[in-house]
């Protein structure tokens, strides 16, 4: 059980509907999001790390195109896998994925796993990806953390202290886990990843066209605003 204060019940749905009613108006239209094909969302995770959506499309699809399959892109020589990937950069990203098809071919008959345990044994895949896999193509309850998931949660939770430091990211993984609903895991995962990138942004968020506003731990309501 946390050590850490967790929001309480009432906040947790609060917190749910607010999110899932904004996302299911404005979350972007993206291709990942029309598949629950493992491999796929693995791709779109691997690209999506330090890269903007925008770069990342046309290369996705063009990935796709070419490994349409992790057996595919486990029978492709390396060299050719990391030429296909350029110019999104952070070229060990390519090797990774590579790497986890041939595992996935060598271990699972050319398919990834469900269970957390063992697609965490897979070097390259994280907490983050895990879930994500686990969450988006598998439907499971699973908490994701990246980035703008993290600085949502924080100033709506927390609001004070490093966001940065070793406990309150043990914090924030936390708060994560206890927020995911039973059911739409796929769609509040992907609203919150979709809040931090449109609204609750690193600089100059947008607090008023926040659903989460009146129950954000950092935004200038007065005591009186809040209720």
């Amino acid at each position: 059980m946390s050590t850490f204060p967790l929001p309480p019940p009432h906040a947790r749905r609060r917190f749910r509907r607010s999110l899932l009613a904004w996302y299911r108006a404005n979350g972007r239209s993206l291709p990942w999001r029309t598949t629950d094909d493992p491999y796929h969302i693995l791709v779109s995770e691997v690209m999506l790390q330090q890269t903007q959506v925008d770069r990342v499309l046309p290369k996705y699809l063009e990935w796709l195109t070419k490994y349409p399959s992790l057996r595919a892109l486990a029978d492709a020589p390396e060299d050719d896998v990391t030429a296909t990937w350029r110019p999104l950069g952070y070229n060990i990203r390519p090797r990774r994925l590579h790497a986890i098809a041939r595992e996935s071919v060598s271990r699972f008959e050319g398919r990834l796993p469900s269970d957390e345990q063992t697609l965490l044994s897979f070097k390259g895949i994280g907490a983050y990806t895990a879930g994500a896999i686990r969450s988006f193509a598998f439907g499971q309850r699973a908490a994701i953390l990246d980035t703008n998931v993290a600085r949502v949660l924080f100033r709506v939770f927390i609001g004070r202290g490093d966001p940065k430091a070793h406990a309150m990211r043990r914090r924030l993984w936390a708060t994560s886990e206890v927020l995911v609903p039973r059911k739409h895991v796929f769609d509040f995962n992907q609203g919150l990843m979709d809040l931090g990138a449109l609204i609750c942004t690193a600089r100059k968020p947008q607090c008023p066209a926040c659903p989460l506003s009146r129950m954000c731990s950092s935004y200038p309501w007065t005591p009186g605003d809040r209720a």
